[in-house]
């Protein structure tokens, strides 16, 4: 797990503030964003599509206007300053290259445009190819290379310049899994390696949570949670970062009893123990619910969950019918039947006990009302 840097540095590198943008002068796909950027962070802004996030990184780099606020970089506002001059390098999806350059020659083009010499180019080209694991490769064409080795050359241009920033918009979403695993490791390791301030968008949430720092969600314009990622896992403040972020069982329901820092939520749909018109009665963390009588969605991690625990050991302990066991090597995903709902997931670990349940075998499973969070009704 990477340092965590400040949430709100006293010296960013970054600022956005009251940034909003409209492409038609009626709707904003940006809404009021302030954001900060701590030097040295990798900050990922994460979300679905239309959500805004590509929209900010394309104002950061200067390629779209702020229709509302100012960006700042280094205390610097930079609404008016054109792309090049912002010092800024850039990493995009399709890699760009120049395909009638070699790499030693595409990693040479911004150094050129700086107005460097022949000897110093040469020098930051050989750092920049041994940073990315390419010594070797200076003289090939990019038709030459795979798809991982032109995205690591990508890389290494974006770095040659020994940029303040580095932008980085879904770059590994053109390769396959393997290589954009090892790839997500890899600039993990350079950004940790150079101190580099990585700003990197993406919609891939495991993604996000291998490499960054923090993680900005954008919804419809605006940053749901930015937080770093065993927080926004762990602690969602709404139902939208609870299921963007993760696998999760949602149940819904209203709150019936309200005990300060919990509540109990009759779950909807369940023919239970519960006494709330036949409802089952789940204890959970109050996080963001309107009180006794409000909608709220309950949000539980499926690895949160035990088979088979002992009586009066949870405060929510139902029966639960098994559906289906779907083998994964290190852990048994099953869907079950419980509270009514025949979509419920629980992960048990391949060491357990209870690694050799069978389908349509009925057992209890239970969770603590801490695990379970009471959030806002969602769709």
């Amino acid at each position: 797990m990477t340092d965590q840097p400040p949430a709100q540095p006293d010296n960013p590198l970054v600022r956005f503030v009251d940034i909003q943008k409209s492409y038609d002068g009626v709707t904003l796909v940006v809404k009021s964003l302030n954001l900060e950027v701590a030097r040295g962070e990798f900050l990922t802004m994460l979300g679905p599509s239309g959500s805004g996030k590509t929209t900010c990184l394309m104002m950061l780099a200067g390629f779209e206007p702020a229709t509302h606020g100012e960006i700042y970089l280094n205390q610097v506002g930079i609404n008016k300053v054109a792309p090049h001059k912002r010092g800024i390098g850039m990493v995009f999806q399709n890699y760009a290259l120049f395909p009638h350059m070699t790499v030693s020659e595409n990693l040479a083009f911004p150094l050129e445009v700086r107005g460097l010499g022949k000897p110093e180019r040469e020098d930051k080209v050989t750092r920049a190819l041994d940073m990315v694991r390419l010594g070797g490769f200076g003289d090939r064409r990019p038709a030459q290379l795979s798809g991982g080795q032109q995205q690591r050359v990508a890389v290494a241009r974006s770095l040659v310049f020994d940029p303040d920033l580095v932008l980085m918009d879904e770059p590994l979403g053109a390769l396959d899994k393997n290589l954009r695993e090892q790839m997500q490791y890899e600039i993990k390791h350079i950004h940790e390696n150079l101190g580099l301030t990585v700003v990197y968008v993406t919609h891939d949430q495991s993604e996000a949570l291998t490499m960054s720092n923090r993680i900005a969600v954008f919804d419809d314009g605006v940053i749901q949670q930015c937080a770093p990622p065993e927080v926004l896992y762990e602690k969602p403040e709404n139902a939208f970062c609870a299921n963007f972020i993760g696998e999760n069982n949602r149940l819904r329901g209203e709150v019936v009893e309200d005990l300060g820092d919990s509540v109990k939520v009759a779950v909807d749909d369940g023919a239970g123990d519960g006494d709330a018109g036949g409802r089952n009665i789940v204890a959970a963390l109050k996080v963001k619910v309107d009180g006794v009588g409000g909608r709220a969605t309950l949000s539980l991690r499926p690895e949160r969950v035990v088979v088979s625990p002992p009586e009066n050991s949870l405060p929510n302990i139902f029966e639960a019918r098994a559906e289906e066991l779907i083998y994964l090597g290190d852990h048994i995903r099953t869907r079950f039947t419980v509270c009514g709902h025949d979509d419920f997931i629980v992960k048990i670990p391949n060491s357990a006990a209870h690694a050799h349940l069978r389908e349509g075998e009925t057992v209890h499973i239970g969770w603590s009302a801490e695990d379970c969070r009471a959030l806002d009704p969602s769709d």
